[in-house]
């Protein structure tokens, strides 16, 4: 073998080395760095550990004044109802009194106040209900925002796990 074949062939192998080691080097991560996402991927953690807790809080919270706008509701509703047969019995009572003591009677003019106080909580507990309803829709609104909330941090909490088992494994 001549010389320059062996040098030629030398040569070859120390860059074929080089490149090995470069890409080596570049596959391997430096220490610190790891430490530093291994770090950060637990703070993410705790952070959406936080997150979902309180999104959950609110999320009860709301459930609660849910079921509370429906008592609200339900109570408003049977006022409203029990006010529109007290009409209802009055304008029959009027009717009978017009008929019978004539139409400015004392008693006609007792019927024809009661009937005006009657139309009046019946009117009110209508403004009830209507606000109540609002009430009510706001809330589910709020509730399931912060469901797809805790879905969001669950998914957050998901990724944030793989992460650092990730790191922990190197890759």
């Amino acid at each position: 073998m001549n010389s320059e074949h062996v040098i030629r062939r030398g040569v070859l192998a120390i860059a074929f080395a080089g490149l090995l080691a470069g890409g080596a080097y570049a596959q391997s991560q430096d220490p610190t760095s790891q430490q530093q996402d291994i770090q950060s991927d637990k703070k993410d953690i705790r952070n959406d550990k936080k997150d979902l807790a309180k999104d959950r809080a609110d999320r009860n919270a709301d459930q609660r004044d849910i079921n509370h706008g429906k008592r609200d509701l339900s109570k408003d509703r049977a006022d409203r109802n029990a006010d529109q047969r007290d009409i209802k019995h009055d304008r029959a009572q009027l009717a009978r009194d017009d008929k019978n003591f004539g139409a400015n009677s004392a008693q006609a003019q007792a019927d024809r106040k009661d009937l005006h106080a009657d139309r009046v909580d019946r009117n009110k507990d209508q403004r009830d209900i209507n606000h109540d309803k609002k009430d009510l829709a706001k809330d589910r609104k709020d509730r399931n925002q912060d469901q797809k909330d805790i879905n969001k941090d669950k998914k957050d909490l998901h990724k944030d796990r793989k992460d650092l088992r990730r790191d922990k494994r190197g890759h």
